[in-house]
């Protein structure tokens, strides 16, 4: 399968992007060194077609997983059907699986767009800028059905892991999971995944949401000889993902916690009216250590 690919440079960072596979990132690398600064895509990857197999893709119009079958509207229910085969739920909206137009391309610069008829009428777009190292994502969607609909927004890196690999990020409480990875219950961080302080990452699988983030975070990578300091907009929430034994691991920026249409007050969703828009923004710096 042959991918469209963009190429987006800074002097000190290269950034690939496959537009038609989900919007998604395929590799972002420093220049001098070469090296990957998210999980890199190879051939393989990239001829794979979906964006889990590559470096960050974006989650819109909501982002994890959602319960019981869809979700209340004000205009009635929305059913909504299982949309991976990796996953019994719907899972990361529907802008990852579809593909996405090229609206500007400069040297270091990029718009996406899509407009999308799943599970609702809604326009994203997509903004990726380089400068000096640093990489600006941001992601926007406006609702476009006479309907309103509630929305969330997020981004889906996925990011390299060593035996030293180091997180840093903020948050008050965590969710633990059920059986079938929608939250439990709130409590507050175990020793091995609380990351207020620079911490290693858990040996033991972790696929849960942290809250009341302050949108910083830092990725320590001494063993590939660089850091990623990292400031989000419009994202009070964080998920982070490892799994056991594997060589990457996700922490995502999101506007809400997983399955925020069950929960009480619908916390970090915004219910757009047709016009309306949100926006998440991320960026991610680079430094050499």
């Amino acid at each position: 399968m042959h991918t469209q690919l963009l190429t987006l440079e800074d002097g000190v960072t290269r950034l690939t992007l496959a537009p038609q596979t989900g919007g998604s990132i395929a590799n972002w690398i420093a220049l001098a060194s070469g090296q990957p600064l998210l999980r890199p895509s190879d051939d393989e990857a990239l001829s794979a077609g979906t964006p889990r197999r590559l470096s960050c893709y974006p989650l819109a119009p909501w982002s994890n997983r959602i319960g019981n079958g869809g979700f209340d509207t004000p205009d009635g229910w929305l059913a909504l059907e299982p949309n991976s085969a990796n996953d019994a739920l719907p899972i990361h909206g529907s802008a990852w699986q579809q593909p996405w137009d090229v609206v500007e391309h400069s040297a270091s610069h990029a718009l996406l767009q899509l407009d999308s008829a799943i599970p609702f009428a809604y326009r994203a777009q997509l903004r990726f800028s380089l400068k000096d190292g640093s990489l600006s994502i941001t992601l926007t969607v406006t609702h476009l059905a006479e309907q309103a609909a509630w929305h969330g927004l997020g981004l889906h890196p996925y990011l390299q892991r060593t035996a030293n690999t180091r997180l840093q990020a903020k948050a008050a409480q965590v969710w633990l999971s059920d059986d079938q990875g929608l939250p439990s219950e709130l409590q507050a961080l175990p020793a091995e995944w609380d990351f207020n302080e620079l911490n290693s990452l858990p040996q033991t699988r972790l696929d849960n949401g942290f809250t009341e983030w302050d949108g910083k975070a830092l990725i320590s990578q001494p063993d590939l000889g660089y850091e990623l300091e990292c400031q989000a907009s419009g994202s009070q929430f964080f998920l982070v993902f490892c799994p056991p034994g594997l060589d990457f691991f996700c922490f995502e920026p999101v506007s809400h916690p997983v399955n925020a249409h069950h929960l009480p007050g619908h916390p970090g969703l915004r219910l757009l009216q047709q016009g309306e828009s949100a926006e998440l923004g991320y960026r991610m710096s680079y430094r050499g250590l």
